[in-house]
């Protein structure tokens, strides 16, 4: 369990409140609006009506007690820019900001943010990749070039064992689990037998994974 100060409650920092609390993370959740601090409530260990480009209250949260602090600001850019540098200040330990734009990410960046989120780039990505294939039904970026997919077995493995396939040997892609009515299967060793209606979770370099799976 951690700690986690979220600022910035609209509808990016709202669902994060409630994933949170799912996680069973302690939350701190603060906002200059009145209604989007109430809405959280049912989701967060605390929350405060709060100005975070305001030194003083930022202060008076004891920002350096947080293991993240999360800028989930997303309409207004000064606001998100300056709550981020002054958390860095104040010496926060973990300091993620949402960025809207490249050009947003670099200056958070350049201004206190440890890491940057973006969520709108990344949903456009995942959504082109997940639906410009038959065959992909999740994708999880770890980098520029390495991801997870999961994708459907192709019919021509099914009953076909791993170690026949040898796909790392032969595509350099790892085979992590099969999944099979949201239930994971992570047993698998040489002579586990490729199943029929399952997908599989891989993992490797994106053209590696293209080139393997026609994608």
């Amino acid at each position: 369990m951690k700690t986690i100060l979220l600022i910035g409650l609209g509808r990016f920092g709202r669902h994060a409140a409630m994933k949170l609390d799912e996680l069973h993370h302690e939350v701190m959740a603060v906002d200059k609006d009145e209604e989007r601090v109430r809405a959280v409530l049912p989701y967060v260990t605390n929350a405060q009506i709060g100005d975070g480009t305001q030194e003083e209250f930022l202060s008076s949260l004891g920002v350096n007690n947080f293991d993240v602090c999360i800028v989930a600001i997303g309409d207004d850019f000064q606001s998100s820019l300056e709550t981020t540098s002054l958390l860095k200040e104040l010496g926060a330990k973990m300091v993620v900001a949402r960025a809207a734009r490249d050009v947003h990410a670099k200056f958070l960046l350049k201004n206190g943010a440890d890491e940057v989120v973006y969520p709108e780039k990344q949903l456009a990505e995942w959504t082109a990749i997940r639906y410009s294939s038959d065959h992909i039904l999740d994708y999880i970026e770890l980098d520029q070039e390495y991801s997870i997919f999961e994708i459907e077995i192709p019919k021509v493995w099914v009953g076909k064992t791993v170690g026949q396939m040898e796909i790392r040997k032969k595509h350099n892609i790892n085979l992590m689990a099969f999944k099979h009515n949201g239930k994971m299967d992570l047993k698998i060793s040489s002579e586990t037998v490729f199943p029929e209606d399952h997908s599989m979770l891989v993992l490797g370099s994106i053209k590696d994974i293209q080139k393997c799976f026609h994608i």
